[in-house]
């Protein structure tokens, strides 16, 4: 059966995945972004509150992923508090202005996790050599890749996926993600053969304000969480 893992933007987000049936949450903040390392007292409260493993999106900003000294330390710091918890795993990456794998940053990140699992993100689709870059980080110790094979979608990405998958042999999971839905994802599983593909099923809600302010200021919008509906539509789907 295949393993279904759910971005969470909140703690909120976070319980109705585990109420879709998700079989994993990757915890992070300000998804519209693209994700960001989430508070630490949002960690701690979905790691008590969760049965399912939680893994913790490490990424101090939005943007590229060529991060300054200062900024790694703030990573390794977020991993430790991580693994403190008792975190099933992280997600992290980091690259060098020319796009490779940033080696030495990677084998800090890959250290600090300990018995943690480790994910490399998206960064992986920026690289020039997808196919070299695999074996880096298979040599680094990473246990999964997210990728949408290079693509604005896993679904437009599915045959340079269906080749990462082959080329890993079991090494290291390759896991889709992006654009993923209850329509797609059983097609994109017969195209890829992954084992673990990644969605967040999420949704627009309304402003619980009774008073909204003037939508000229910017603020007072609804929340985006995931809708445990859409997650079990996946988990169907999957199954």
């Amino acid at each position: 059966m295949a393993l279904l893992e759910v971005a969470a933007n909140s703690v909120a987000s976070a319980f109705a995945a585990q109420e879709g049936g998700a079989h994993r949450v990757e915890l992070c903040a300000s998804l519209d972004e693209g994700g960001v390392t989430p508070s630490h007292g949002t960690i701690r409260l979905a790691r008590e509150g969760l049965d399912i493993p939680l893994y913790v999106l490490i990424r101090p900003r939005a943007g590229d992923f060529v991060y300054e000294n200062a900024e790694i330390e703030a990573m390794l710091d977020d991993i430790e508090h991580c693994r403190q918890l008792g975190c099933a795993g992280v997600v992290v990456g980091a690259l060098t202005p020319e796009g490779e794998v940033d080696e030495d940053a990677c084998e800090r990140f890959v250290e600090a996790s300990g018995p943690m699992g480790i994910t490399f993100h998206r960064a992986f689709d920026l690289v020039p050599d997808r196919s070299a870059t695999l074996e880096t980080i298979i040599d680094l110790g990473f246990d999964r890749v997210l990728s949408s094979g290079g693509m604005p979608s896993a679904v437009t990405g599915a045959a340079s996926l269906e080749k990462l998958v082959r080329q890993a042999r079991q090494r290291i999971v390759v896991m889709p993600g992006a654009g993923i839905t209850p329509d797609n994802v059983a097609s994109l599983r017969d195209a890829t053969h992954a084992v673990e593909f990644h969605a967040s099923a999420k949704r627009r809600l309304p402003s619980a304000m009774r008073r909204a302010p003037a939508n000229a200021l910017g603020m007072g919008d609804g929340e985006t969480r995931t809708d445990p509906r859409i997650v079990r539509a996946l988990v169907t789907a999957l199954a």
